[in-house]
């Protein structure tokens, strides 16, 4: 049975999600949560109707707990207050709790399945939660962002995952931030959610240990981003920090930095060629490899901290796509024996 009760004023929201009749509280900006009385629990939104088998339908879009759900996909301040993100379709879902199946470290938590009335859980989510909400079509669809959910059979509303660090300028205890820095992906201003999710996703592909998000990068947990990724987001560890940050990372580590960087005339320092002997020469050595940009390309900052590495090319293309050359890159670098 799902309840939801909404005072007059608007200043708290509860919801019972069915099966357990546990308690989950959203907490909206500068709203306070605050207990229900009992006499209010039984109130229903108008709209959501009342199911044969005693459950909830959600079937209004302007139920409080779909316009929550609708804030953590279209807002990144929303989504880092409430340190949640809704994940469509049960792929990625799935690919997320197959990893933390084989992984030592469990650090993924669900709150809620979203799933269409009267469909089946998808397999392979029978036990990854015990909160079940069902939705009509149109709410799914709204959910979404898809004009067709045909192929949408759940949604998962997720805490950020443990392995993601949003760090302040105090944060400086580097060896927290990975179990491993090894190898680390260091994005550097990549806007297009499309390209970091792919990015994301070889990263995992190509066993680097972590991706380190240099400020100017869209948000990891933005929809394009998780639909792009298909569950990367929650696999390896992301950090978000400065320079500053990096450079604690490298010293700690004794990391080289690399960059990637199409080879021209117009550059004072000399570019390496991504070639199988020059992967081989630093196949032992810890290292962070940036990419830029794919408008402005790397900042002036990394042109001048990083060794400067191109993929070789014939023809008259001065540059690949970010994600393309990025996963060159990564295969090319991935590390060794592990």
């Amino acid at each position: 049975m799902q309840c939801y009760s909404i005072s007059s004023n608007i200043q708290f929201a509860i919801v019972f999600y069915p099966q357990t009749h546990r308690r989950g509280c959203f907490q909206p900006t500068r709203i306070s949560v605050t207990p229900s009385p009992p006499q209010q629990i039984e109130q229903r939104t108008s709209h959501d109707a009342t199911r044969s088998d005693n459950s909830k339908l959600i079937t209004s879009a302007s139920n409080p707990f779909v316009k929550h759900c609708l804030k953590l996909r279209n807002s990144s301040s929303y989504r880092r207050s409430h340190a949640s993100v809704l994940l469509v379709g049960s792929t990625p879902i799935r690919e997320i709790y197959r990893f933390e199946e084989s992984s030592q470290d469990k650090n993924v938590t669900m709150d809620c399945l979203i799933l269409p009335d009267k469909a089946e859980i998808p397999n392979g989510l029978d036990g990854s939660t015990d909160s079940i909400v069902r939705v009509s079509s149109i709410v799914m669809r709204k959910l979404s962002g898809l004009q067709s959910t045909d192929s949408v059979d759940a949604i998962a509303l997720m805490k950020f995952p443990a392995s993601f660090l949003n760090l302040d300028d105090n944060q400086k205890h580097c060896r927290k931030w990975f179990s491993s820095a090894h190898r680390i992906l260091v994005l550097d201003g990549i806007q297009d959610p499309g390209n970091l999710g792919t990015l994301l996703r070889s990263a995992v592909a190509f066993r680097w240990d972590g991706v380190f998000l240099l400020p100017g990068c869209c948000d990891p947990f933005n929809e394009k981003a998780l639909r792009a990724s298909r569950g990367a987001s929650f696999q390896l560890p992301i950090v978000s920090g400065t320079w500053n940050h990096l450079e604690s990372l490298k010293e700690e580590s004794q990391m080289k930095l690399l960059a990637g960087h199409p080879e021209n005339e117009g550059l004072i320092k000399l570019v390496s060629l991504l070639s199988p002997s020059f992967c081989e020469s630093i196949s032992d050595a810890p290292l962070c490899l940036v990419l830029g940009s794919e408008g402005s390309g790397l900042s002036e900052k990394s042109l001048q901290a990083c060794e400067l590495v191109s993929i070789p090319m014939t023809g008259e293309y001065e540059s690949l796509n970010v994600s393309v050359a990025g996963g060159i890159f990564l295969y090319m670098l991935q590390p060794k024996n592990k």
